[in-house]
């Protein structure tokens, strides 16, 4: 498998960029969404006012509200999130959208947080830096779990795009007191704590793996509905 972006080797086979399906251009990222009509030509009247975002290469997504600007597929944003401000890429906008919402089940009366700007340079380099970060602190937050005896697997975690909160991904079988992690975690990596317990298979859509198949898991690359 070969994105856009990847060379061709002399038998014209896709040489890859060595990351396994999730490159760092996006063009082979998980779950993408191909905005068909972002390529045509065609004049919209009334272009819906709400965009899809992509986060960390497609692991999440979510619905923005766009106040003021013009924005298109592809472009890097800033958004509000209520608690500060994330960097995303639009993977999906106009009309496609609405229908998007609708296959998701979004509440129609749920209100959009908001776009605050297209991001610049200065803003991807400190996502960039939070992202390389994030090894390292997963490996250390796993420490912290097994010294609490906590019994927990902590998956995957996303910094923020301002670095003031840090979301930690968890599996467990029953319900766990995790209030003194959370005093540690925050003692520890000084940001906002975000836990979110999801299930093994959503784990493994964000993770990533090969199946039994030989490639790629579905749900990490394509499959929405389990």
């Amino acid at each position: 498998m070969g994105c856009a972006t990847c060379g061709n080797s002399k038998d014209g086979a896709p040489s890859g960029c060595g990351n396994n399906g999730h490159c760092l251009t996006g063009g082979c990222n998980k779950k993408n969404t191909f905005d068909w009509l972002s390529k045509m030509d065609i004049y919209d009247p009334a272009p819906y006012n709400v965009v899809e975002v992509s986060f960390k290469k497609g692991a999440r997504k979510d619905f923005f509200k766009v106040e003021h600007g013009r924005f298109d597929t592809g472009d890097s944003i800033v958004v509000d999130t209520g608690s500060g401000y994330d960097i995303g890429t639009i993977s999906l906008s106009g009309e496609l959208v609405r229908l998007q919402i609708r296959k998701k089940k979004v509440p129609q009366d749920r209100l959009f947080q908001r776009v605050i700007r297209k991001a610049n340079d200065r803003d991807i380099e400190k996502l960039n830096e939070a992202r390389q970060n994030e090894r390292e602190i997963l490996i250390r937050a796993r420490a912290i779990v097994n010294t609490l005896d906590l019994r927990m697997k902590i998956g995957d975690i996303e910094s923020q795009g301002d670095n003031r909160k840090i979301t930690f991904y968890y599996t467990a079988d029953g319900r766990v007191d995790f209030r003194e992690l959370v005093r540690q975690y925050a003692k520890e990596f000084r940001v906002k704590i975000e836990m979110r317990q999801i299930g093994s298979r959503q784990e493994s859509a964000r993770i990533g793996g090969i199946g039994s198949c030989g490639r790629e898991l579905c749900c990490s690359t394509w499959l929405s509905d389990f």
